[in-house]
C-alpha cells in the first residue's frame, strides 16, 4: 500500500537520520501516527499548516513510502473532516512494527515554503 506523510523539516531530518526507513517515535502528546491515504491530502498538510509557521519552520514537505498489505491490514483507516481526508491510524506504541513494515525507502516528493510549492524532490 502506498502512503503519504506530510511533515516539517523537524521530523524529516530523524526520518533522515533512520536512514530513510523508519518514522521516529512519536512524542507524548501525539498518541496515534497517521499518515495519509492521498498525495492531495499529504499536500494540503504540508503547504497549508507546516509551511506557513514562523521562520525557520516555515517548511512543509510530502513524503511518500510503501508498507505491506499485511501491515496495512492491521491498521484502520479513518476519515479526518471527510471523504478526501483518509488517514491510517498506527497507535504511537506500534510504531515499531508498522516501521519494519516499510518496503523500501521513504522519500520526499514535494516541498512547500511559506504555502507556496517549491518543488518536486
Amino acid at each position: 500500500m502506498k502512503l503519504y506523510r506530510p511533515t516539517g523539516q523537524k521530523e524529516l531530518a530523524l526520518v533522515a537520520q533512520n536512514g530513510w526507513t523508519a518514522w521516529p517515535p512519536r512524542l507524548p502528546d501525539q498518541p496515534i501516527f497517521y499518515p495519509v491515504m492521498t498525495f492531495a491530502y499529504a499536500e494540503k498538510i504540508a503547504r497549508d499548516w507546516n509551511s506557513v509557521l514562523p521562520a525557520p519552520d516555515n517548511l512543509g514537505f510530502v513524503t511518500k513510502f510503501e508498507i505491506s498489505e499485511e501491515t496495512a491490514a492491521r491498521y484502520p483507516v479513518e476519515l479526518a473532516g471527510g471523504k478526501d481526508h483518509a488517514e491510517l491510524w498506527v497507535p504511537a506504541e506500534e510504531l515499531d512494527a508498522f516501521n519494519a513494515g516499510i518496503i523500501g525507502k521513504i522519500e520526499v516528493v514535494a516541498r512547500y515554503k511559506d504555502g507556496a510549492f517549491i518543488d518536486e524532490a
